[in-house]
């Protein structure tokens, strides 16, 4: 059985919570939050439930961490885990952009023979573009579309007028590195697409916003030795968190069954 460390409790981790609930090859263990969630962690969770703020008060039985909390907590926490011999199941694979920060968790890895697994999360396409990339990709792009108000808090207010937009308007066109950086909370999907295609300073990367819509849009297209394929998906988002996807929530549930299962599908 699958003894989980959960890493976050926002509005991905409770909807992996629910689901483990409900499976008999998987228990979560503990919940790591950050200092002063514990209180409110502790009221949602059962009982017998670890809430800890110091990877170091990780029980020993734990055999398996799950990430739904956000880059700094990737970073912060996840070498550690690692070292201790502790597979970690991932979802802000943005963290990755940052070259330090993938070689660090790579060492840990192979210092506790260990393995991090960066889930396809919001996104499809990613076990197409994986084979594809086995026999040889000339290309790669992703191209993000949401409404303007999904792109407030963002760079994309430095670039354009959000609150006037009345027809699509591509804010950001460069590669997938740069596209992380200057867009960190938005960097967790292009990043997928480039780790599994032709890498970070390759993969193009199209920001647009559209007043037009009311959900977020993601597109992926390739081309290669195996041919070309493109791949939309409107994804919706959780219903107690607007800004996050209920896919990616749902892609970690799918993990975790995988990591628990004999024969596995994708």
């Amino acid at each position: 059985m699958s003894q989980i460390l959960l890493i976050g409790y926002g509005a991905i981790g409770q909807y992996v919570y629910k689901a483990i609930q409900q499976c008999s090859h998987s228990k979560v263990v503990a919940v790591l939050c950050r200092a002063g969630r514990e209180t409110q962690a502790r009221t949602a969770l059962h009982k017998d439930i670890v809430c800890i703020n110091d990877i170091s008060k990780t029980p020993i039985s734990i055999n398996l961490a799950v990430e739904c909390a956000g880059h700094s907590a990737l970073i912060d926490h996840a070498p550690a885990i690692l070292q201790r011999g502790i597979n970690i199941i991932c979802v802000s694979n943005g963290a990755m952009s940052d070259a330090s920060v993938a070689a660090q968790l790579e060492q840990s890895a192979i210092d506790g023979r260990s393995r991090l697994k960066l889930l396809p999360g919001a996104i499809g396409g990613i076990d197409m573009l994986c084979a594809a990339k086995a026999g040889g990709l000339d290309s790669d792009c992703y191209r993000g579309v949401k409404p303007p108000a999904g792109w407030k808090g963002s760079h994309a207010e430095n670039l354009i007028d959000l609150d006037s937009l009345d027809t699509p308007r591509t804010h950001f066109k460069g590669n997938a590195r740069e596209a992380a950086r200057l867009f960190p909370k938005n960097a967790n999907v292009a990043a997928t697409v480039a780790l599994a295609g032709i890498g970070l300073d390759k993969t193009l990367v199209e920001l647009v916003a559209d007043p037009t819509i009311i959900i977020n849009r993601h597109e992926v297209e390739a081309t290669g030795m195996f041919g070309r394929f493109a791949v939309t998906i409107e994804g919706n988002p959780l219903p107690n968190n607007p800004r996050s996807s209920a896919l990616t929530a749902m892609s970690v549930v799918k993990a975790i069954d995988d990591h628990n299962t004999e024969i596995v599908v994708g």
